[in-house]
C-alpha cells in the first residue's frame, strides 16, 4: 500500500471517527486545533486505524500517554528538553517543530497531524 492510499484510508477514519469533512482533512491539519478532536476520540481514532490497516496499536504507541502531566518532562507550563526528547523517542513519526518553537504544554497536541499518522500507519505496515 503506497502513502496516497494511506492518506485517502486515514481520511475517511477520520472523517468517521470526527464527523469532519473531508475537505478539512489535509496532511498538515492537527487531530486536536484543526479537527476538533478531544481525548475520547483518540480512542475511536485508534480502533479504527487497527480495523481499517489489519494493524495492532498498543496502549500509547500512537497517542502517548501522560508526558504533559509529567513532573520530569513539564515545568512551569513548558514542555522541558527531556520531556521533547521522550515524546521524540515515542513518536519518530512526528514533526516536532512547532512544538520546539513555542512548549507550552496547550501546544503538544500540534505534532498529532494527519501526516504524522499516515507515517505512523506506513512504519507499521513497513
Amino acid at each position: 500500500m503506497d502513502r496516497d492510499q494511506i492518506y485517502a484510508k486515514v481520511t475517511e477514519v477520520l472523517v468517521e471517527a470526527l464527523g469532519v469533512d473531508e475537505d478539512e482533512v489535509s496532511p498538515s491539519a492537527t487531530l486536536t486545533g484543526d479537527l476538533g478532536a478531544e481525548s475520547i476520540d483518540f480512542l475511536d481514532i485508534v480502533f479504527r486505524l487497527e480495523k481499517t490497516f489489519g494493524i495492532k496499536i498498543d496502549q500509547g504507541e500512537l497517542f502517548p500517554d501522560n508526558v504533559a502531566q509529567n513532573p520530569d518532562y513539564v515545568e512551569n507550563g513548558k514542555v522541558t528538553d527531556k520531556g521533547i526528547a521522550e515524546l521524540k523517542t515515542k513518536l519518530p513519526h512526528a514533526d516536532f517543530s512547532r512544538l520546539e518553537a513555542d512548549p507550552a504544554v496547550e501546544n503538544v497536541g500540534e505534532i498529532f497531524t494527519v501526516e504524522a499518522i499516515v507515517k505512523f500507519v506506513q512504519k507499521k505496515l513497513g
